[in-house]
């Protein structure tokens, strides 16, 4: 999965498009006239100047626009061909790429052109240019004339950007695309628009994070809690994760706290703290402190006892875990989260047993825990099927009866009811439906 947060945009093609010599010409004239001390003081010779840019930017592209067929673009573009084609793979995606002299397109599967990677811009610093035009407009404009169409611009530069981090994360430049978001960002942020673009933001911290620039990355994740923007919890841990390589233990045991306080729910937040307490050698019952305040707040929340047992299960307390899951029953019959934790703690207890008795050489204690081993599997099975009979989730119902194809695989040939049970699974997980 792409963690990216992505905004989809829909893009048409103009009606005209310009080609960059004329792109450039609009640009030289209307640079001229934005250096004509007279003209200089209307807000449409800066409105002019920042358009011709923004033409500029996108006239290399061509006549293409993403969402675009490829037989469709092969009727718009006539006589002009690509010079070449080739098959590559984006973030494990396949593509066809065409390669212009300006621009290179990208066609998934379906033939849709999902991405354009300008090769030759007219000018590299043109989205800037843009918005530096733009600046200037409100900044003439006393009267506020233009204030709606200024805006409507700085947004246009700032979607701009946006798309071009997005190509730049999927072309694996991750340090650049960091750029352009907080470019994205700042165009949005700028008088008159002066809003928060949260996404690009956070986007901006994600791949300064994948890049491995830490720093930078901090700088984005602190802004996003500041903001409010937190990613389902997401934000915290990742910030946690660039405490922790920066080494600062203290700010990452702060931040995994202040997030878990919040989504107490979240995966990555809940395995930080774990690994934190089980490495700093700090106390691990401050797990339970924390979850216990949550507790207090929505006493009937059944998933924060699934997240006790969790909890319980990765730090070794089997018992505790189950009665912990039990309970996320016993508030709520229809969570089956709390029969599937039961179900995959008894079905890896079996796995690692499994593994232990892989190397045993002594005939007796290898045959105890093939003994242990079908007995663990047999434990699985009964909550599994329970979850089962109570979720409503399709995709959940499949992943869970794979589990229990697996089980009664082992069992086939021992009863008819688990003969019975494998085919029943084995059928749903060949189908990929319960329905």
């Amino acid at each position: 999965m792409i963690a990216l947060a992505v905004l989809l945009s829909v893009q048409f093609a103009d009606a005209q498009v310009k080609s960059p010599a004329d792109a450039k010409k609009a640009v030289e004239s209307a640079a001229e006239a934005a250096a004509n001390p007279k003209k200089a003081t209307k807000v449409a010779t800066w409105m002019k100047l920042a358009d011709s840019y923004l033409a500029a930017y996108s006239a290399p592209a061509g006549a293409g626009w993403v969402g675009a067929g490829q037989q469709e673009l092969q009727l718009i573009l006539g006589n002009e061909k690509p010079v070449s084609t080739e098959n590559v793979v984006l973030n494990g995606e396949s593509f066809l790429k065409q390669v212009y002299a300006t621009r290179n397109y990208y066609f998934n599967a379906g033939g849709v052109l999902s991405m354009i990677e300008i090769t030759s811009p007219v000018y590299p610093d043109a989205l800037a240019k843009a918005l530096d035009a733009y600046k200037k407009a409100y900044e003439v404009d006393v009267k506020g004339s233009k204030t709606k169409d200024i805006v409507a611009g700085m947004n246009n530069v700032s979607a701009k950007y946006l798309e071009e981090g997005m190509n730049k994360y999927m072309l694996g430049d991750l340090a650049a695309a960091s750029v352009d978001f907080e470019a994205a960002a700042e165009a949005k942020a700028t008088k008159p628009s002066d809003a928060i673009d949260s996404m690009a933001i956070y986007n901006a911290g994600f791949t300064a994070w994948m890049s491995g620039d830490n720093a930078r990355a901090e700088k984005f994740f602190k802004k996003c809690v500041d903001i409010k923007y937190y990613e389902d919890g997401e934000v915290y841990a990742k910030l946690a994760d660039v405490y922790t390589k920066l080494g600062d233990s203290l700010a990452t045991k702060n931040v995994l706290e202040e997030g878990f306080s919040v989504f107490p729910q979240n995966q990555s937040i809940l395995i930080g703290l774990i690994n934190y307490y089980i490495q700093s050698g700090d106390n691990p019952e401050q797990l339970f402190v924390l979850l216990d305040k949550a507790k207090a707040n929505e006493p009937n929340n059944a998933s924060l006892y699934y997240v006790e047992g969790d909890i319980h299960n990765k730090l070794g307390h089997k018992d505790e875990a189950i009665a912990a899951y039990r309970k996320s029953n016993e508030i709520n019959p229809d969570y089956e989260f709390g029969f599937i934790g039961i179900g995959i703690l008894y079905y890896n207890e079996a796995i690692e047993i499994s593994e232990k008795a892989a190397t045993e050489m002594d005939d007796a204690k290898y045959m105890k825990m093939v003994e242990d081993f079908e007995a663990s599997l047999l434990s699985a099975a009964e909550p599994f099927e329970a979850a089962f009979k109570i979720s409503k989730d399709d995709a959940i119902k499949v992943n869970i009866a794979e589990y229990l194809k697996n089980i009664y695989y082992r069992f086939r040939d021992k009863d008819q009811k688990y003969a019975d049970g494998y085919a029943k699974y084995s059928e749903i997980v060949q189908n990929g439906t319960a329905n």
